[in-house]
């Protein structure tokens, strides 16, 4: 198991670059599955669970190419279909919890999936039920074998069908327009979810010849087409790496610069880091965090204590929870943080009391910070239990007295593409021990 030895206290400084978005990358990359023309994919991340699920499509059959370090050529006129059945593609499968999202496209365009129990982030219950509920509506059948706990998901022809969503799941919605795409007539999805990442997918398979209106809305119809083509798309910057280098500026009193950050496409994430009291200039497309000696919370305007909670898209998103929380146990004043969408994200917090942080765990899903401005935290060791908590207990590393050490580093890895060698170059002092 891998491991960071951080020497915290050094200030950051210069411009750094963020990866494209994991999470846009994994449904843009199952969306290949739709054609069997090529599809060339502009600023890929370069993290483990991308490139796991791009490893899958060509264990599957699809043509993957390199071209250069980000940009890679899919072309699947050639898929295998039964490889789905083998037990390489169960195991390789159900360790990724993107792959949920190449059932839409397998069975719009063959007619067949399988899909194993998906794994993933220990961040509490993820159902699957809007993934499937959806794809059955277009005509799919679903058949579950609980000893191989594996998902058999086979239809004739999807015929297109009107839809409300129990929730706006994005890997949900991403999942049904795509099986929509290809489908008879017209669907319809209400309730679907609307964020950047998504309204990305639906322009690129417009661009391969869909037909979808209410891009941007909770309101979304696709007239189904007999066929798509090929394509040239660029994924949008990470938006959480964004937000996580905001808070890390803040945290260490460093000054930096963050190069195209497509800023246009953060909804609401700028101003939920000035709340804390951070200031961010914007710079053409670039976000400039100047030194903060210190920050204060806002409150309400009555004078109450702040809460942040997550939302759907055009709320705050939930993997920035665990990031707004560590920054505040810096600042002057107190804040609520409430993560709604998930149950087990804040169990992190027990660290950073460790360290010395001032926080009340109410619940699983509201922790109270009550800052009192620079406070010295003490370094410690400690294990990453999922990617987002994982860049947190970083964050709060690199403001620690002293050499921290955390375990379990794939999970950061998983999400943040060689971010030790990046904040290096900045001025961090992070070590990697295999």
């Amino acid at each position: 198991m891998a491991s960071f030895i951080i020497e915290g206290g050094c200030r950051l400084n210069g411009e750094i670059t963020p990866q494209g978005a994991k999470n846009e990358a994994l449904q843009i990359i199952c969306a290949v599955l739709l054609t069997p023309e090529e599809v060339i994919i502009e600023n890929i991340p370069d993290i483990l669970d991308v490139n796991n699920l791009i490893s899958l499509l060509g264990d599957m059959g699809v043509t993957t190419k390199r071209i250069n370090e980000n940009t890679w050529s899919f072309k699947a006129d050639n898929v295998d279909l039964a490889y789905l059945e083998s037990p390489e593609f169960l195991k390789k499968s159900a360790s990724l919890r993107g792959s949920v999202m190449i059932i839409g496209p397998l069975v719009t365009r063959f007619g067949k999936a399988l899909l194993p129990k998906p794994g993933g982030d220990k961040i509490g219950r993820r159902r699957l039920d809007t993934h499937f509920e959806g794809i059955q509506k277009l005509g799919a059948e679903f058949n579950y074998d609980s000893d191989q706990q594996i998902y058999f998901i086979t239809a004739d022809k999807l015929k297109g069908a009107y839809m409300l969503l129990d929730e706006a799941s994005v890997t949900g919605t991403a999942n049904i327009i795509m099986a929509a795409v290809l489908a008879e007539g017209e669907t319809t999805i209400y309730n679907a979810a609307c964020e950047p990442y998504l309204q990305q997918l639906c322009k690129m398979l417009n661009r391969m010849g869909a037909k979808i209106t209410g891009i941007a809305s909770n309101l979304i119809r696709i007239e189904g087409v007999e066929s798509l083509g090929g394509t040239t798309h660029r994924i949008l910057p990470d938006m959480i790496e964004i937000g996580s280098f905001i808070g890390m500026a803040a945290m260490t009193s460093s000054e930096i610069t963050i190069k195209n950050v497509a800023y246009d496409e953060l909804g609401i994430i700028p101003d939920t880091f000035r709340r804390l009291g951070i200031t961010l200039e914007r710079r053409g497309d670039d976000i400039h965090i100047p030194r903060h000696k210190d920050y204060t919370i806002d409150t309400f305007i009555d004078g109450s204590i702040l809460t942040i909670a997550d939302a759907p898209w055009p709320g705050l998103t939930p993997d920035l929870i665990s990031v707004l929380l560590v920054v505040a146990t810096q600042a002057q004043g107190s804040v609520l943080i409430h993560q709604k969408m998930f149950e087990s994200r804040l169990f992190f917090v027990d660290k950073l009391i460790d360290m010395g942080a001032q926080i009340i765990l109410c619940d699983p899903h509201r922790a109270t910070v009550i800052g009192t401005g620079r406070r010295s935290m003490r370094a410690t060791t400690m294990t990453s239990p999922d990617i987002r908590a994982g860049i947190a207990l970083l964050i709060a590393a690199m403001c620690a007295e002293g050499k921290s050490t955390i375990h379990n580093i794939d999970q950061i890895d998983r999400g943040y593409q060689n971010i030790d060698v990046r904040l290096n170059q900045l001025g961090a002092n992070i070590m990697r021990m295999d």
